[in-house]
Parts: structure tokens; sequence; C-alpha cells
């Protein structure tokens, strides 16, 4: 920390860091947070639509981004009925996308630490007619008292979408994100696309210390965060541990060894209990099949997606380096070399696209680089609509 500026509203901390593979002696960079309220409209989902050329024809893949599963409390609890949640604001934006004429529709998870419960119960609600979406187990007596089934809350309303649908998950997608793609898959409702997900599957509470002890002044005895219960499936298995696994797997730069709930010494094991009663779709299980062999066969000959390999398998070679060298010229002349394997492989990938190479990798914008993930799910919805 350089410093702390403190005004009457909000207060910035200046952060000092060195970036990650940088030599000794490389310049410091200097980072400032201001401190403020959080908004829901920045954290809100929002949506656009991605064409994918097939041919001869343009095939419109509408996309909603959801960073988290948020509701407005505060404007509930003052009785405004028309407060902000995600699926409210998921609701209206496939009826703008439906409007634009889309073919199929992508929900992107990818690094959606999740949120309210009560929200992912009812976004699983937009796309399932009703029954169960997770269940809740809080007592290790289950003979006794049978996990808790949260079904669909509108199971009256009709379902928003019901075209081509898969969700795009990654190792931070978490917790009601998990319940959500899971409901999906167990319904056979859509397709799960990218990666396995980070595997939260408890439910925790906190305990306030105040109440058993007194202190003269203000600080308090804090709280503790207690594990009180876990998440299951409507098929009955956890969440915990394992997450949701992709019916179509994607590359991605994210280890699952070092994120994850399984990377973690302590992690509560993955379990099951009873299959709980729900009516799914016709299984994909010969769609998701063809649907793999297509996305194979047109990987083949994609830049972006032999880009985004070679950048992955560089980014593991560079973790599995155990011993790094003391002599500053030696890690200078390493650091130069992967610069130099980054930029000519930017080149190539460039070079394909029939694109203008560049000279120093200080000249890429970040907006020019492709979302392989994003692209190659919105491929896969377009293959779902033909079929």
């Amino acid at each position: 920390v350089v410093d702390l500026i403190r005004g009457p509203k909000k207060s910035v901390v200046r952060l000092q860091i060195i970036p990650a593979n940088s030599v000794p002696g490389s310049p410091k960079e200097i980072i400032a947070l201001t401190r403020g309220a959080v908004k829901l409209e920045e954290q809100a989902a929002k949506s656009n639509v991605i064409k994918v050329p097939h041919e001869g024809r343009e095939w419109s893949i509408g996309v909603i981004e959801i960073p988290g599963f948020y509701r407005d409390y505060r404007a509930l609890s003052n009785g405004d009925t028309d407060f902000t949640s995600v699926s409210r604001d998921v609701k209206r934006l496939i009826g703008e996308l439906e409007e634009q004429g889309i073919d199929g529709l992508v929900v992107d998870l990818r690094g959606n630490g999740g949120g309210h419960l009560t929200e992912a119960t009812a976004l699983s609600g937009l796309f399932i007619d009703n029954g169960p979406i997770v269940q809740l187990r809080n007592d290790i007596d289950v003979r006794r008292n049978p996990p808790q089934r949260l079904d669909d809350p509108d199971p009256v309303a009709r379902v928003a979408y019901n075209g081509p649908l898969a969700v795009l998950v990654d190792r931070f997608s978490a917790s009601a994100s998990e319940i959500f793609a899971g409901a999906i898959q167990d319904y056979s409702r859509g397709v799960i696309i990218g990666q396995q997900t980070f595997g939260k599957g408890t439910v925790k509470n906190l305990y306030s210390l105040d109440q058993y002890f007194r202190r003269e002044d203000d600080k308090g005895f804090g709280q503790l965060t207690l594990t009180i219960g876990k998440y299951y499936r409507v098929t009955g298995a956890s969440t915990q541990h394992r997450g949701v696994y992709p019916d179509i797997e994607l590359p991605s730069n994210i280890d699952t060894e070092i994120v994850g709930e399984s990377a973690r010494e302590n992690a509560l094991p993955w379990d099951t209990v009873d299959t709980t009663r729900f009516t799914a779709g016709v299984p994909l299980d010969s769609t998701i099949a063809s649907l793999t062999t297509n996305h194979i066969e047109r990987s083949k000959d994609d830049p972006n997606f032999q880009y985004q390999l070679d950048r992955i398998e560089a980014g593991k070679e560079i973790r599995e380096q155990k011993v790094v060298s003391l002599n500053i010229e030696k890690r200078r002349t390493t650091r130069e070399q992967q610069l130099a394997d980054a930029l000519k492989r930017e080149n190539d990938r460039r070079v394909a696209l029939q694109l203008e190479p560049i000279e120093s990798l200080d000249d890429l914008d970040d907006e020019e680089m492709p979302d392989v993930q994003l692209d190659q799910a919105a491929k896969i919805v377009m293959d779902l609509a033909i079929l």
C-alpha cells in the first residue's frame, strides 16, 4: 500500500504492484482503488447478439451475461413491487432479444460466484416449466429430516424462452451458478458448455459472538462463518466438491488443480441424497454427441481456437517450472523469450485471419482479442438450432 487518501464520502487506496512474471528491476505499477457504494446497475445482466455465418446464412445467437445473482432486498422490504433482480432483468432481456429474432441463446455464467438462492430458482423457472430446482439438506439424519425441496417460485408463469439454449460456465462459476446450470442439465433443457465449475455446494450462516460476551468499547468480538447445510441437484447429486461437469468441454487457462473447492485441503466431500420427483425433457445424449463432433471438426481450422490452445500450453509450461534462476541476466533472457513467443503466437493468429501483424505486444488492443469460449459456444448453439 502506497498511501490511503480519505475523503468525506470515499477513500482511495493506491497499491504499488509488481506485474506477474516480471524480472527484477522491472518498473512497478500503481493501481488506485476507490471505495464506494456498489450499485446493482453496474452488476446487472446485459445482452448482445453474435452473428454466425454458415452456409450462406447469418445466424443470430443471443447472449445474456450474468455476473451475479442479485436482488434489491432493500427495495423489496420497503414495499417496492418493482424491485431489481436478476430474474426480472433476464426476462426483460429475453423479450428484447426475441424481438430481434434470435435463433438461439447463450447464458454466460463465467466468473459468476453466485448470490441469492431465490434468484437461482427464479432464473431456472424462466427456462423450466415447473418442478423442483434444488434440494437443501441441513440435517445429518436424512431419514428423520429429508432434504427440503426448493421449487420454481412461480410455477404458474409460462417459460420465458423455450428455444435452443446453452449455459457457458468456467471454474469460477460457483454456488447459485451451479444450481442453475445443474437444473438446466438435469431437465435436459439445454447444453452446458465450458469447464468444470467451482464445486461450492455448501450453505453458510454468520454466527455472532457478541451475544455471549460484552465489551465496553464498540469493537465487538466478531462472528464465525459456519457451514450449516449442503445443496443437492434434483438427481440427488451434490454440487459440493465436484461442481457441474460440462456436456461439451472447452479449453481454459484456469487451472482446476489450483482453483476450485476440490483444491482445498479441508473441503467437504461429494455425496448424494435420494432423487426427488421431477419430469425431465428428452435426453440430449445423441444431440450432444453430434454437437461435439461438429465442434471438434470446426475447431481444427479455427485460428482463434488454436491460438487459445497454444496460450494455455505456454501458461502450463511456465507454471510447471520449479526452478527459477537467481541470475538477473538469465531471468531477463527468459522473460524476453517468453514475450517473443507470445508475439509470434499473436502474429500467427493474425496472419491466419488475414490481419496486419504487430511489432510489439504493446500495440495490441484488448478489444481486439477474441472471446474464444463465447465464440465457440455461439457456434455450438447455432448447430443446436440447425438440429
